[in-house]
């Protein structure tokens, strides 16, 4: 994977992270995330392309990362560890799905349900821009689904589907998320909704 720096002076706002999909939280089985430890899930969420306010100096901005790599490493492994590296206590989701909760309980539920559904979860970060206190994430989604998934079980479906996030990150933690994922194309590809 390749890493591509640019730095720019000006960054437009993107919309959302990964605090992917999943419209009602069910999952009664537990997530089995990725077989990979903290580090590794971390090293396999870095960007394929990085964007960086020129402004921005290199410690401010390795500060700005810092729970954001725990939080995408998060989404590969499904930590706890990680997201409490990543969340500040006080988190708020701006874009909350129905029926998932407020806070770091929040991504904590959908993790379990999603990585349930699709064990295999790859989580690619296409790109990501950096600028003031503001961490914009552009994600595909991969796997297969062979878990379960509000009642459904898979039988290997390809799951391919995107997602941006815009994340706040203050004081060390990620406090604010705007994210949209695209959940209709993810039904669609497991069943729940049919194809037009």
């Amino acid at each position: 994977m390749a890493l591509n720096l640019k730095c720019a002076a000006i960054l437009p706002a993107g919309a959302r992270i990964p605090l992917l999909l999943v419209l009602v939280l069910a999952a009664a089985m537990p997530a089995e995330g990725a077989q990979v430890d903290d580090a590794t899930a971390i090293a396999m969420a870095q960007p394929q392309e990085l964007i960086v306010a020129g402004d921005l100096k290199p410690a401010t901005r390795a500060a700005l990362l810092k729970p954001v790599d725990a939080f995408y490493g998060f989404w590969i492994n499904g930590s706890s560890v990680l997201l409490d590296r990543a969340l500040s206590p006080h988190f708020v989701d701006h874009t909350l799905p129905p029926g998932r909760p407020q806070g770091p309980t929040g991504p904590a539920m959908a993790s379990k349900a999603f990585l349930t559904a699709v064990p295999d979860l790859k989580t690619t970060v296409v790109q990501r821009l950096v600028v003031v206190d503001r961490v914009v994430s552009h994600l595909r989604f991969t796997g297969h689904f062979t878990g379960t998934f509000q009642g459904v079980q898979g039988h290997g479906q390809l799951v391919d589907f995107i997602a941006t996030d815009i994340l706040r990150v203050q004081d060390g933690r990620i406090t604010d998320n705007w994210h949209l994922e695209d959940n209709l194309t993810f039904l669609r590809q497991v069943g729940l909704v049919p194809n037009p």
